[in-house]
């Protein structure tokens, strides 16, 4: 165990998990919950897992199961997810002492920074950290003003959910103090845009935010990584404004009864939010078929590497379609942006988008035999919310039974701490060969 635990790749699923512990234990004590006595074990298990993976899925109403204690503790879970555990752990130990081992510097590459060169990575962390606690901070001041001054709320009720939101919209996580959600902020462009904006800077990644902020003024410098991650989720927020925007425009359950102008913000919010964000001003359990479909396939996709989103990734996704490209031109290099995309890149893509089929695809079978009477698509869509840890959910989530739960806590996981990470991590066993066999070319399609 302590040979397994010495590689960095195997010490974030192992801390994950223990984090998941110790967040279920706090949330099992009484003074978690708002009534009597203490939330059972399954209930604290998967809220405990939803907030450290960063999802916001939940099985209760939390605006009213957890007491202002259990508010403080998603929060704080949900910061140590986002952030990364070993990286958050590595921060704190080089603000302690000052200084920055090899070791700490391996941890923290493997978590949040990888591609980033080892000694960068002090000044990784430190910018990064700037622009996580700005764009909360800012979003927070935002959001805590207009609640103090267009909803009449108390000063200190307002800050207190400005800063708990502006930490869930920023790691992409979903958790909301009032019990409709964001429903009632549909119209809102004070509420809306600034924790949209930070649901998009947060599902960025840490090495794209400290490159673009870096050579803002210079893109034509940025890594091929940067440039698919950026011009990529462009690509993907158009798309997912445009296909809310179209189905949903006469839709009376969704943006039906909406004016244009608020039809727009929803679809803005509604578009980007499948993307890992979690939050939702409209109602998922009355959207189109046709958009729950889109949703999925962008929940699918996810967000940046290294980033609070989960999912594929949008640097697999788009570097895959590269791929296909290449091979239908016939040419013998994957080129994007003028650089040769190595093999082995896009062998661990190739594996990336895999393993994520076959789990959410063993995962969504799992609960269509847990369930009955549900749609195949909202199976799916419940399994692949989980998976990529957006949090979006069309009602099924609270209507399943413990083993349901488990299997969905199980997809968050996965998804938040990545397919090749847990593949990594249960791969203990590891042999470099000294020989290589004769190839041989199979027939392919």
């Amino acid at each position: 165990m302590r040979r397994t635990l010495q590689h960095p790749a195997r010490i974030v699923p192992f801390a994950f998990v223990c984090a998941i512990a110790v967040g279920t234990v706090v949330l099992m004590l009484p003074v978690s919950r708002a009534g009597d006595g203490h939330a059972p074990l399954i209930t604290a298990l998967f809220t405990a897992t939803s907030a450290i993976c960063t999802a916001g899925l939940a099985t209760v109403d939390t605006a009213t199961y957890w007491s202002g204690f259990g508010h403080a503790m998603l929060a704080v879970l949900t910061q140590l997810g986002g952030y990364g555990i070993m990286t958050m752990a590595t921060l704190l130990g080089m603000l302690v002492s000052r200084r920055l081992g090899l070791r700490s510097r391996l941890m923290a590459q493997v978590e949040t920074s990888p591609g980033i060169a080892l000694g960068e990575v002090r000044g990784v962390l430190m910018r990064a950290a700037v622009i996580m606690f700005a764009t909360e901070f800012v979003t927070m001041l935002i959001v805590t003003v207009r609640l103090w001054t267009a909803y009449d709320e108390p000063f200190g009720a307002a800050l207190w959910e400005g800063a708990f939101t502006s930490i869930q919209a920023f790691n992409n996580a979903g958790f909301a103090l009032r019990g409709d959600g964001m429903l009632s902020f549909v119209a809102d462009w004070w509420i809306c845009v600034p924790l949209t904006l930070a649901v998009i800077v947060g599902g960025l990644g840490v090495p794209v935010l400290v490159e673009v902020t870096r050579e803002l003024r210079r893109p034509v410098h940025w890594s091929t990584h940067t440039r698919l991650t950026v011009w990529g989720s462009l690509i993907l927020l158009a798309v997912g404004f445009a296909t809310v925007l179209g189905f949903e425009w006469s839709n009376p359950g969704t943006l039906g009864p909406l004016g244009v102008t608020e039809k727009i913000l929803a679809s803005f919010v509604q578009g980007t939010i499948p993307r890992s964000g979690g939050y939702n001003t409209v109602d998922f359990s009355a959207m189109d078929t046709d958009t729950l479909a889109v949703t999925t396939g962008l929940m699918f996709i996810g967000g940046g590497s290294a980033s609070t989103a989960g999912g594929i990734k949008v640097t697999t996704f788009f570097l895959l379609a590269y791929v296909i490209w290449s091979e239908a031109r016939g040419e013998p290099d994957v080129v994007v942006g003028r650089r040769r995309i190595a093999e082995s890149t896009q062998r661990q893509a190739t594996s990336v988008a895999l393993l994520g089929v076959a789990v959410v695809a063993g995962g969504t079978l799992i609960l269509l035999g847990l369930t009955s009477g549900v749609p195949f698509d909202r199976v799916l869509f419940e399994a692949m919310s989980a998976f990529s840890t957006s949090g979006l959910s069309t009602g099924l989530t609270a209507t399943l039974n413990e083993a349901g739960q488990i299997v969905l806590a199980v997809l968050m996981f996965v998804g938040r701490v990545g397919t090749i990470a847990v593949a990594s991590a249960l791969a203990l066993k590891t042999r470099r060969r000294l020989y290589r066999y004769p190839e041989e070319r199979p027939i392919v399609g």
